[in-house]
C-alpha cells in the first residue's frame, strides 16, 4: 500500500494533468472553426 501512495499515485495524477494540458494546449493549434462549439441543430428535431 506503501508503494501505492508514494509511486503510482501522483504517476497517474501527473498523467491525468498532462493529459488535460495537451488538450488545452492542442486548442490553440486548431483552427478557428474547430475550436467553436459544435453548432446545435434543430431543424430536424421533431
Amino acid at each position: 500500500m506503501n508503494f501505492f501512495r508514494q509511486y503510482i499515485s501522483p504517476l497517474l495524477i501527473m498523467l491525468i494533468f498532462l493529459v488535460a494540458l495537451a488538450a488545452v494546449s492542442a486548442r490553440i493549434f486548431l483552427p478557428s472553426d474547430m475550436a467553436a462549439p459544435a453548432p446545435v441543430l434543430t431543424e430536424n428535431a421533431g
